[in-house]
């Protein structure tokens, strides 16, 4: 089925997920949108975010989409279920993916969460975890400094290593073998992450995972799209455009991307 999935997320950081969709997923157009005009969705009620996230939704349903894949921790936790509910195709997120992906690495189930703080206050991956595992120990810690940092693309050099090495201090004094990037903006950074928390801990994140479960949920309902052709990929952002490029082509490494202004 020659349909696209759409893929949304509060900004940026959703790319990270169409980064391995790309890989996984190769003859599969992919519409993103980014909520970049209204970033960060970490400390918006759950009310704001369930209702960006259904704009953003009802913005690609009527692209004719096949699959919706909340790229976005924060907008999982608060909006999956009513989408699924109220969608006339899968949608999928990208918390249970970022579950799945700790107790794979983990050997002794300690395991830290750091995300945003809708995402933490939610306990969305707390109960992900404990499903799969129910004697895991969960440490979570929210970073609300690191979702703008990334957005404004100033996230490499001394002053980006000083914020996250900042914003995870809290975790200094607590023993864990795996660590879940539970914001898709975090991947972008994880080089930083992994700086801070050293080499014995596996740091993952949701978006491997998310593009598998992307391709299995295809192929069960039988809309993989089984023809080599050229994909069409389109990108939005609701903020600004000149930013979101720049991510954008960092990121992706597609020569032929271009971002387009979206209103929603």
């Amino acid at each position: 089925m020659n349909a696209p999935i759409g893929v949304i997320d509060s900004g940026v950081g959703g790319l990270t997920v169409v980064k391995e969709m790309l890989h996984y997923l190769p003859n599969e157009t992919i519409y993103y949108i980014g909520d970049t005009a209204r970033c960060p969705y970490g400390p918006r009620t759950g009310e704001q975010v369930l209702a960006f996230t259904s704009q953003m939704a009802d913005k690609l349903a009527s692209m004719n989409i096949k699959m919706l894949v909340i790229a976005c921790n924060t907008a999982t936790a608060v909006a999956l279920e009513p989408l699924q509910k109220a969608c006339a195709f899968p949608v999928i997120g990208v918390i249970n993916a970022g579950a799945t992906a700790a107790i794979k690495e983990t050997k002794t189930h300690e395991i830290a969460v750091i995300a945003t703080a809708g995402t933490i206050k939610s306990g969305a991956y707390e109960e992900a975890i404990s499903s799969l595992f129910s004697k895991s120990n969960i440490y979570s810690l929210a970073c609300p400094p690191l979702v703008p940092m990334v957005e404004s693309g100033q996230y490499e050099g001394p002053f980006a290593q000083a914020l996250v090495d900042k914003s995870l201090a809290p975790l200094k004094d607590v023993t864990f073998d795996t660590m879940i990037l539970g914001c898709t903006h975090y991947p972008i950074i994880q080089g930083l992450i992994e700086n801070a928390v050293g080499k014995d801990v596996h740091v993952v994140s949701s978006a491997t995972e998310t593009a598998k479960k992307a391709k299995a949920i295809l192929d069960y309902y039988h809309l993989e799209n089984k023809e080599e052709t050229v994909a069409e990929h389109r990108f939005f952002a609701t903020g600004s455009v000149p930013m979101f490029q720049t991510v954008l082509e960092n990121w992706l490494q597609l020569p032929y991307a271009r971002a387009e202004k979206i209103e929603l």
